[in-house]
């Protein structure tokens, strides 16, 4: 899988609560803006969490799928973790300042600075307390067969067009409205997905589990853009 693809996030994380939607719809549901609103609201309201994952990609230009999994840990602002262990050791750090990409059977560290806030429209950075779903996206319910009936689907589609995806879309519980799960389609057409289990919320999470060092004999590029290595 190509480190675009790899990298994308996250979205999980929200303790989230019913609390506060309005202007419900004539199928009793609120509107779309409303829900994202109520997701900002409570997750600018979480300070840290930890999560397992899995990552699926398929389609696009590699034409196969490609299943990976690990566990990913966020502290606000801005600092992030997401340690891919299967089936190849990958790890992705941003210490709130630098985002470095390695890849140990590559041998390389790929090294970016973090956007400013209102530049980070990337899905992964808005996990980390960067970026505002409503302020960044045009948002409407996604229509799927399989969430069940006790889950529900906002698509995200960037105001400002994005080179590495089209839309977005974030599975949610009805009740509790946490996060579980979070895909993208890029413009080859492949479809990018997350989905978060074992989640946990304000853990206290240390500064000390974001510092990244880079190994010794490493190749390390450094200065294009953060989205060329930490995007869905």
């Amino acid at each position: 899988m190509s480190v675009k693809s790899v990298a994308s996030a996250l979205g999980l994380a929200l303790l989230l609560g019913p609390a506060g939607l309005a202007q419900r719809s004539s199928s009793g549901r609120p509107s779309a803006v409303d829900l994202a609103g109520a997701l900002q609201a409570k997750y600018d309201r979480v300070r840290d969490f930890s999560a397992d994952f899995v990552h699926t990609y398929e389609g696009g230009v590699l034409r196969k799928k490609v299943s990976e999994r690990g566990t990913v840990l966020v502290k606000k602002p801005g600092k992030m973790r997401w340690t891919y262990t299967a089936p190849e050791e990958k790890v992705f750090v941003s210490d709130g300042v630098k985002i470095y990409s390695y890849l140990p059977a590559d041998r390389q560290v790929i090294v970016n600075s973090m956007p400013a806030a209102d530049q980070a429209t990337m899905p992964v950075l808005f996990l980390a307390g960067k970026g505002s779903l409503v302020r960044d996206f045009r948002i409407e319910y996604a229509e799927a067969t399989d969430l069940g009936s006790d889950r529900t689907a906002l698509r995200l589609v960037p105001k400002r067009p994005e080179r590495e995806y089209e839309s977005i879309v974030l599975t949610v519980d009805r009740g509790s409205l946490q996060i579980r799960g979070l895909g993208t389609t890029d413009r080859q057409g492949g479809t990018s997905t997350f989905v978060f289990t074992n989640l946990k919320e304000n853990v206290g999470l240390a500064d000390k589990q974001f510092a990244f060092e880079i190994p010794r004999g490493v190749d390390v590029i450094s200065g294009g853009r953060a989205s060329e290595t930490f995007v869905p």
